[in-house]
């Protein structure tokens, strides 16, 4: 069990909700993606989902697991997208009285700042943020109190969402498919999708520091 929460293992998450899985981790992406809760497993559970279909641990249809797959690819887009839209709603509303508010938290020239950085690279922020874990949840919070364009918006959000999804779920099949005993061992490649996602934050954050430092 991954590091010992029976929540973030897809495996535990199988035997103990059977055929309700599906619904559970639909349930699990829209969250993750939209309702300001970044812990989470969303990538964990795209891949494992692909690895279950092509192992046949999950069914999702009655014809070949290929098919299978492609339906958990809509379903999950779909699910990431509408928690994608959950996200800027709340961050639409919001919007005004957090961009009026100058506190020592929030300050108001940061947020004018993510503004300006929406209307310059909004599109590729959707895109590329979905694949980090934490900026895939707050990333739609932001492009709503930055109120981004309500159409654009959608567009590039569901351009992420298949990318995301379609790219993860579909490296989960590949490697049942080929490696079919790394389905006993998801422990491991969890651990390793982690460290994967995780590094390159890491890297940013170092270079930020580093910079920083240079400026100052």
């Amino acid at each position: 069990m991954l590091l010992g929460i029976p929540w973030m293992d897809p495996n535990w998450l199988l035997d103990h909700f059977h055929t309700q899985f599906v619904v559970i981790s639909l349930i699990i992406i829209f969250i993750e993606c939209g309702l300001l809760f970044p812990f989470l497993p969303g990538d964990t559970l795209l891949v494992s989902i692909g690895l279950f279909l092509a192992t046949d641990k999950l069914n999702l249809t009655t014809g070949p697991n290929l098919l299978g797959l492609f339906f958990g690819v809509v379903a999950f887009t779909m699910a990431a997208f509408l928690g994608n839209v959950a996200g800027y709603e709340i961050g639409r509303a919001i919007g005004p009285p957090v961009r009026k508010h100058d506190g020592r938290i929030v300050r108001k020239k940061y947020l004018d700042q993510t503004v300006e950085f929406f209307e310059k690279h909004g599109s590729q922020a959707l895109v590329i943020g979905r694949f980090v874990p934490f900026v895939r949840t707050y990333v739609t919070l932001v492009a709503g109190v930055s109120e981004m364009d309500r159409v654009k918006f959608w567009l590039w959000s569901m351009v992420g969402a298949v990318l995301w999804v379609g790219s993860i779920m579909s490296l989960g099949y590949f490697l049942g498919q080929t490696f079919p005993w790394v389905a006993q061992n998801i422990d491991l490649l969890i651990l390793a999708l982690l460290v994967l996602t995780v590094v390159p934050i890491g890297v940013e954050w170092w270079r930020q520091h580093r910079r920083e430092q240079a400026t100052g």
